[in-house]
């Protein structure tokens, strides 16, 4: 590294002098060129060879590196290790001040002293440094002391795909005439991607439709201009207006997008005739009608939209100058008006050319005749009289019951005078000829309903057969009598009820609703219960029923505990002749309410009270279960969920309650210092929204082995003086299992005394100790285990009967340094 800063001093030391020689070079060559004007040549020589020579030292004395970082790159990531790139010596760079020479308050680059790495400054955005210039270049000069060294480094900034092609606008409308050819392009605005390269704009796509493609012409430097092509003929009147989505996307991965919506309004040109809606035209009228009546109005229509579709009416050139005094024709609603007097007798017919023509440039047209014909006039109308009418009939009345008889007559003569009786309406009535003439009678042609129709409004309609026609309509009134054909409907089938327990006796309960469709004493409604021989029966007893308006009333308090559910039958009878009745299904569940308070199932003494005693060695374990208090609740879900708490406790650190299960357990050994006697108040509480409690006390007696063995022997004896029913065969099975474990206790005695004993015990404290080994033997019920205590074992000794072989475990009471225990193992059954 030295001899590299020796180098590059004489180069520089070179470079002063060459350029100094170069000068004076030049300095006399102006002289001569003063003097003498010639050479030329020779002086262009020496110019490049100054240049060249001042270019090759000046490399020597100065570099140039380049780098590349991508924008939006985090604060402090490294650009490059300047030091190692150039072979500098990191030592000597802060002592030389080795900067970035920069004319900007804010640089987008530091460089690190104390190891030469460029690092980023801040965050750099291509698109506003470089705009879109390719590449994105930032040059830096770096400059050292102590000789002078000047560095140039070129950053790159690399473009990442940070933006998304963007259209100007969001919506284009373009105007298309419909007679535009296909091929026919139209530019369409380019969208703008600030990003370069890969990350521009690379293609368009145009929403799928039948009508027009999108092509894209490139114009270089990220130049792509799409035009939209037309490939099928447009048809103004078949689509107006064409809707679609041109998307723009870049080349990234995954690509960003713009779209914008482009409408394409379809402008109309002429090229639809007028088209009458009618293919024949003829119309009658009636002679003497006053002037101004109109006619006919013909109707014609043009697709075409704006003058192109607006159209006038005219007479034909060839209409007679006569029609034209009788009629006249409205040019823009096309309405035939009479003009003059219309007379049967001079003409029976007219027949007219209308013609109608559009207001396109160039007008097209179409024609159409018009017939009318005059009809004599009829100037009486028929008359209708109601001779025998019956205003009432009932709904089951048979098919073809008369209900009225009219008759019909007409003063005019001829066709004008023949009469023709209808009714029209969709009524279940209908006319029937009589045998005179004009005579009628209204009988019913279907079954009634008066539940879907109490009242016909019957409308007679006599019409002659004159033209024109004249009628006469005639209403008559019918009402249809109720009979007792429907039965009463309950609102709802089946009916369920939820009713809490404890409800107030007497009190209503629920109700039931049901309607009759009849009327008057068809309709009114009776309740009763239904009493059978059901199971309910008992139940169903202390309800009861408002027969007029079906509320129920419970006689008694009803218990979830007796109880959960019943179901009976309501029927419901109307008051018709025969009377129609129904029944329903009533379903009821009664909900539990928190009414029971906790029972205590043990301990309980012979007095009843939850009190109870027990007793445990002082030598038992932490874990030991003393007992365990159970309880029960009556009812159910949370108002049945129990928890136990101890209320009251001698010592709080000596006993445990589980709060789910009500085991008490010892949480730590006994000690000499605690007492003898503990007593323990449990609370049971269940979890209603207003919880009940019970409390039960547990009297716990902490005595000395043999004293737990002796109570032990005196309740087990108790105990069999309570089982004096047991069976011969289970107490021929018990006396066996007993026998084996007492010989499995005696051998193992006898194999536990032939060994030496090397271990003091802390109950044999004499010297003198003859080697008879004493057991007292008690069985803790609790813990489900025998318990061995005698001089050479302590009171944690036991069987436990849950060991795969009914392993017999003495804990080891020997000195730290000696490890001297036994394990005997035996195959009897323990109880």
């Amino acid at each position: 590294m030295a001899a590299g800063r020796l180098g590059r001093a004489v180069v520089t030391c070179l470079l002063l002098c060459i350029n100094r020689f170069i000068t004076l070079d030049y300095f006399s060559l102006l002289e001569e060129m003063e003097q003498r004007r010639i050479g030329a040549r020779r002086e262009r020589r020496n110019w490049f060879v100054f240049v060249f020579v001042l270019e090759v030292l000046w490399r020597g004395a100065s570099a140039q590196i380049r780098y590349s970082v991508q924008e939006e790159v985090q604060v402090g990531t490294v650009v490059g290790n300047l030091a190692k790139d150039l072979g500098l010596d990191k030592s000597a760079l802060k002592e030389r001040g080795y900067r970035v020479v920069t004319g900007s308050s804010d640089p987008f680059f530091q460089l690190n002293q104390d190891d030469g790495i460029l690092y980023v400054k801040k965050t750099i955005d291509r698109e506003e440094v470089c705009e879109r210039s390719v590449p994105c270049l930032i040059n830096l000069k770096t400059m050292l002391d102590n000789p002078l060294e000047i560095h140039y480094v070129t950053v790159e900034i690399l473009d990442i795909n940070d933006n998304s092609p963007v259209f100007l606008e969001k919506e284009k409308h373009l105007d298309i005439f419909e007679s535009a050819l296909p091929g026919a392009r139209f530019q369409l605005q380019a969208a703008k991607d600030h990003d370069v390269g890969q990350y521009s704009v690379h293609q368009y796509k145009l929403s799928h439709n039948e009508y027009f493609r999108i092509e894209i012409k490139d114009r270089g430097q990220d130049r792509k201009i799409p035009f939209l092509i037309l490939q099928k003929q447009l048809d103004r009147e078949t689509v107006a207006q064409h809707k679609l989505r041109l998307t723009a996307a870049d080349g990234g991965k995954p690509a960003n997008s713009g779209s914008i919506d482009i409408i394409i309004n379809v402008l109309d040109v002429n090229d639809n005739s007028p088209v009458f809606s009618k293919d024949v035209l003829t119309v009658s009228l009636n002679e003497n009608v006053p002037m101004g009546t109109v006619v006919f109005q013909v109707n014609a229509t043009d697709p075409d939209d704006g003058a192109n579709g607006e159209l006038v009416y005219s007479f034909g050139d060839e209409v007679d100058v006569k029609l034209m005094e009788l009629f006249d024709i409205d040019a823009n609603t096309g309405e035939i008006k009479v003009t003059g007097e219309i007379d049967f007798e001079e003409s029976i017919s007219y027949e007219i050319d209308i013609k109608a023509s559009d207001k396109g440039p160039v007008p097209l047209t179409a024609d159409k005749s018009v017939i009318i014909n005059v009809v004599d006039v009829n100037d009486n109308a028929p008359q209708i009289e109601v001779t025998s009418l019956f205003t009432s009939i009932k709904e089951d009345s048979k098919i073809g019951t008369t209900v009225a008889l009219i008759s019909v007559r007409d003063l005019d003569s001829g066709l004008n005078g023949k009469v023709v009786c209808s009714i029209d309406q969709d009524v279940p009535f209908m006319l029937s000829p009589s045998l005179q003439e004009n005579m009628y009678a209204v009988v019913t042609k279907s079954r009634l309903d008066r539940e879907m129709i109490s009242h016909y409004e019957v409308t007679i309609t006599a019409h002659d057969a004159g033209e024109p026609s004249f009628s006469t309509k005639r209403t008559i009134n019918v009402v249809a009598s109720d009979v007792n054909d429907n039965s009463p409907e309950f609102s709802l089938t089946p009916y369920t009820f939820y009713l809490n327990e404890n409800n107030n006796p007497g009190a209503s309960v629920f109700s039931v609703r049901a309607s009759d469709r009849d009327e008057g004493d068809n309709a009114l409604i009776s309740y009763h219960i239904l009493r059978d021989a059901n199971v309910d029966s008992k139940l169903v007893s202390f309800l009861n029923m408002n027969s007029e308006t079906g509320v129920i009333t419970a006689l008694k308090s009803f218990d979830f505990e007796t109880v959960k559910s019943f179901q009976f039958q309501v029927v419901a009878t109307d008051s018709g002749s025969p009377s129609l009745s129904s029944n329903v299904t009533v379903n009821v569940f009664i909900l539990d309410q928190n009414d029971n308070p906790p029972v205590i199932l043990y301990p309980v003494n012979s007095n009843g009270s939850a009190e109870g005693v027990e007793e445990i060695p002082r030598n038992v374990n932490a874990g030991h279960l003393v007992t365990k208090v159970r309880a029960y609740d009556a009812d159910v879900g949370y108002n049945g969920w129990l928890l136990f708490s101890l209320q009251q406790v001698s010592d709080h650190s000596l006993f445990g309650l589980d709060r789910y299960t009500g085991q008490i357990r010892t949480l730590r050994s006994f000690t000499e210092t605690d007492e003898a006697e503990h007593k323990l108040v449990v609370l049971v509480k269940d979890n209603g929204n207003v919880s009940l409690s019970a409390t039960a006390t547990v009297l716990v007696k902490v005595v000395e082995p043999k004293e737990a063995f002796a109570a032990s022997d005196v309740k087990s004896s108790a105990k069999v003086d309570e089982d004096t029913d047991v069976t011969f065969y289970l107490m021929i099975t018990l006396g066996s299992v007993s026998v084996l474990f007492i010989i499995s206790i005696i051998v193992l005695i006898a194999m536990q005394c032939s060994k030496s004993p090397d271990y003091t015990s802390k109950y044999l404290q004499e010297t003198n100790y003859d080697g008879t080994l004493c057991h007292s033997i008690q069985y803790r019920s609790g813990d489900k285990r025998y318990m061995l205590v005698g001089p050479r074992m302590s009171i944690g000794s036991t069987i436990v009967p849950g060991s795969h072989a009914n392993t017999l475990v003495l804990p080891d009471r020997r000195r730290p340094s000696e490890e001297v225990g036994w394990r005997s193992e035996f195959s009897s059954m323990l109880p």
